[in-house]
């Protein structure tokens, strides 16, 4: 089929999609497959192939991201319900006090919500902006824009999250690199976004404590009868560890022989699954059996993290079709034809199709996955360096970051815990999602330029 019939075909998928995702309201995950069977028939893969196609689609990634995130879930839901999240708060609270309380915030955003889910996060830890925005009588933004840009930013760039694992298993990235350039493109736009516009936007909008506070249902945690607590420093160990083994396998190649004895182990190690399931079993011991949880309560929280995942993990899957599809109909060479007519860096490219995307839909994670399976066939048809694709995972939930607005449910949320009108919430969050995006992708392909 010609170039310009199988352009024209991606493009009217995209188009297609997001009218089922925004106008019929279709789940995401089938309207994903609905349109990968479209593609699938029309881009002429035969039709005897086309269920063979969905089935490696699904298939390669499912193995692959249902354990990294299903583990990585399991290490948060304990960390929260231990309450080893709110001791790491608590603890980087005092340490930098009250006057440099929002790069605290930011701190604690950023290193809590590694494991938690954005909106357990900002549930955490809201509470510890409104006793700010009370004690000092300053606009709750001060405190409250830093805390949120610290967990948007894990949310978005930092693994085992699931929307950049998500990506880096579509789009083939080594999540060691994924990690590495997440945290030197993350820690920058936490900062820049947060503390800095934070401050900014807190002279502006003058906001309390809103009059109603949301908070959260104690049906979902376990009954215990706890009389200790974790320590700041295994509960921060627990988080640190499987990062730091993941990164320490991606750099292996410079420590050790490739193919020696210690180069295998440390492959093993290091692996995603071998260092989360680590991770999670200090979580199960330090922060469960240790102090006190019995082990049907351990049971417990492990099973229950699972029940907001697994959606995520079926929309990972259909994204999988989605690019598998696209590459099967030959829409890999087409898309690198058109970047390089464009003379569009892939990074900035990727950077570009998930923004496009985000605004259109809303959802971060939908715009994630769609991109990666945009991008995927270009990835595979060119076959870029590790640290590259690294790069374009990022660049990719950078994207997926900008200009949240009124179709975006983060908004809303942030909206009602901090108790602003929509515009005031447009001139705050949507405005630092932006700057972190922005931020983000700029640093990002800064970096690119030199791989």
């Amino acid at each position: 089929m010609s170039a310009t019939f199988l352009l024209s075909l991606t493009v009217v998928s995209i188009l297609f999609l997001l009218i089922l995702i925004i106008y019929f309201r279709m789940q995401a995950f089938i309207a994903l497959l609905v349109v990968s069977l479209i593609v699938a028939i029309v881009g002429g893969i035969p039709v005897e192939d086309v269920i063979d196609t969905i089935q490696e689609g699904m298939g390669g990634i499912l193995g692959y991201i249902a354990v990294v995130i299903g583990i990585g879930t399991m290490v948060g839901e304990i960390l929260r319900v231990s309450g080893g999240a709110k001791q790491i708060a608590s603890t980087i609270l005092k340490s930098f006090g009250e006057r440099k309380a929002p790069w605290a915030l930011s701190l604690i955003g950023l290193i809590v919500a590694i494991p938690v889910f954005f909106e357990v996060a900002l549930l955490l830890f809201i509470p510890l902006v409104y006793d700010l925005t009370r004690r000092t009588g300053k606009s709750i933004l001060k405190y409250g824009i830093p805390l949120v840009a610290g967990i948007a930013v894990a949310h978005a760039f930092i693994p085992p999250t699931p929307g950049p694992v998500a990506v880096a298993a579509l789009i083939g990235a080594d999540l060691g690199w994924v990690i590495f350039f997440g945290l030197i493109a993350g820690i920058p736009s936490a900062i820049v976004g947060g503390i800095f516009f934070g401050k900014y936007i807190g002279d502006k909008i003058k906001l309390g404590v809103p009059e109603f506070i949301l908070e959260q249902d104690d049906d979902d945690t376990v009954d215990t009868s706890l009389t200790k607590i974790p320590g700041f420093a295994i509960s921060v160990t627990v988080i640190i560890v499987p990062l730091v083994l993941i990164l320490l396998n991606t750099a292996s190649g410079f420590f050790f022989v490739e193919g020696s004895t210690a180069y295998h182990w440390m492959s093993f190690i290091g692996h995603p699954f071998t260092a989360l399931t680590i991770a999670c079993l200090m979580a199960f011991y330090f922060l469960g059996t240790r102090l006190g949880f019995t082990r049907d309560q351990v049971q417990e929280v492990a099973t229950k993290s699972m029940q907001p995942v697994g959606m995520i993990i079926l929309l990972t899957g259909a994204g999988g079709v989605f690019g598998r599809v696209l590459v099967s109909a030959g829409v890999g060479d087409v898309l690198v034809d058109v970047m390089s007519d464009t003379a569009l860096p892939i990074v900035l490219f990727a950077f570009l199709v998930a923004t496009v995307i985000r605004v259109a839909q809303g959802s971060a994670t939908v715009a994630m996955v769609t991109s990666a399976g945009l991008i995927a066939p270009i990835i595979e048809t060119v076959g870029y360096s590790a640290p590259l694709v690294g790069c374009v995972t990022i660049a990719i939930a950078c994207g997926a970051t900008v200009l949240s607005h009124v179709n975006d449910s983060g908004f809303w949320l942030v909206k009602e815990f901090f108790g602003m009108t929509e515009k005031q919430t447009l001139m705050s969050w949507t405005v630092m999602e932006t700057i972190i995006g922005v931020t983000g992708v700029t640093i990002i392909l800064i970096i690119s330029l030199f791989l």
